[in-house]
């Protein structure tokens, strides 16, 4: 798959992103925005396997990597989810601006699911359907709770920045908004359809996660794909299956 590479300004940083355009591409078609999950990028297999999946089956796909990762602009230590939702309605806002695009659609993995989840309830008039892959709507409740991402702290005094065990270094302020993160009025606000990804054995963002949510969508659909893990290891073909599958429904 051919893809276009550039930058997309957003705030005031500039996103890495690249564009996929179907085989024999027409005048018009649906466009897929894609975002990875935290410390994450648009390489992974899950990420990029599914743009090139989209292509051959007729839609475009946009992958970005938001502030702090990959090839964009910002530092790790300085993201919060707040950051990559506003960055993301740029995005939103540049995708309408390409003349080929005729319905569009967020897809979006862990962290990136989250924010595309919120990002769709701000958006809900122009993002015709809303795929979350293992959505780490859990982040909200570790944050309250007093551990992320397997780090423990105070969560009434939160820490300026916190240090994992791999040594990347997170600002304090990526606490300070997941904890209050509108997760349920985002989920009541988008009323058009949502389909939900989630492998059952999944080690990072628990599966009953994505059931509850399930319940609260208004037009939800969920896939459970057995025995996956939190990237869809061994199971990728059915994850693109499944998001192909739902997308041509929605045509």
């Amino acid at each position: 798959m051919d893809a276009k590479e550039f930058y997309i300004q957003a705030g005031d940083a500039r996103l890495h992103a690249k564009l996929g355009l179907p085989s024999g591409h027409e005048a018009v078609c649906p466009l897929v925005i894609i975002v990875h999950g935290y410390t994450g990028d648009m390489e992974e297999p899950h990420i990029a396997g599914l743009s090139q999946a989209l292509t051959e089956n007729g839609f475009a796909a946009l992958r970005v990597e938001m502030y702090g990762h990959g090839q964009s602009e910002g530092a790790f230590r300085d993201h919060t989810i707040l950051k990559w939702i506003t960055e993301l309605l740029d995005v939103i806002d540049y995708a309408r601006g390409l003349g080929f695009v005729s319905d569009l659609y967020l897809c979006g993995h862990s962290q990136g699911g989250l924010t595309v989840m919120l990002a769709a309830a701000l958006k809900a008039d122009v993002i015709k359907a809303l795929i979350p892959l293992s959505p780490a709507v859990s982040i909200r409740d570790d944050a309250l709770a007093g551990h992320i991402f397997g780090t423990v702290f105070d969560p009434e005094h939160v820490p300026d920045e916190l240090v994992f065990s791999d040594g990347r270094v997170l600002g304090g302020n990526h606490i300070r908004v997941s904890q209050m993160l509108p997760v349920e009025e985002a989920v009541q606000r988008y009323r058009r359809p949502v389909l939900i990804v989630h492998g059952d054995c999944d080690e990072s963002v628990p599966y009953s996660c994505a059931v509850n949510l399930q319940k609260q969508y208004a037009d939800c659909e969920l896939k459970t794909v057995r025995d996956a893990n939190h990237c869809f290891d061994d199971h990728l073909g059915e994850l693109f299956d499944a998001v192909v599958g739902f997308l041509k429904k929605q045509a």
